[in-house]
């Protein structure tokens, strides 16, 4: 149920994509206490991107998730920024996060809802 979409204006190469796919996947987990196997992760590359009207190394997530708290953004950021910078090399002030609390009945999966 927690999707994760991140977004950059760099192009990744495969291995690095493979990495960071499998990371993002294994800590959006663990943040949100979640199992894996719900977990979705998506990545797109190299769109045409401008924060603070540069096109420096930039990358814009959003996070969704049923029962996201509120009291843990702060630290949810913190820990996808890190991600972002050790797999991408992105500093943390070129990175924008949306959380987003996903009511059940608005979430579908396996032909129903949860």
């Amino acid at each position: 149920m927690p999707l994760l979409k991140i977004q950059t204006n760099q192009p990744i190469e495969p291995d690095t994509r493979k990495s960071l796919i499998r990371n993002a996947s294994q800590t959006v987990a663990d943040m949100l206490g979640k199992p894996e196997r719900y977990v979705m992760v998506s990545i797109e590359q190299n769109p045409a991107m401008l924060f603070g009207g540069s096109n420096e190394p930039l990358a814009y997530l959003e996070l969704k998730s049923i029962g996201l708290p509120e009291s843990g953004t702060a630290d949810f950021s913190r820990t996808l920024a890190s991600l972002l910078n050790d797999e991408l090399g992105l500093p943390a002030d070129r990175v924008y996060i949306e959380f987003a609390d996903a009511p059940r009945a608005m979430w579908g999966w396996n032909g129903g809802t949860f």
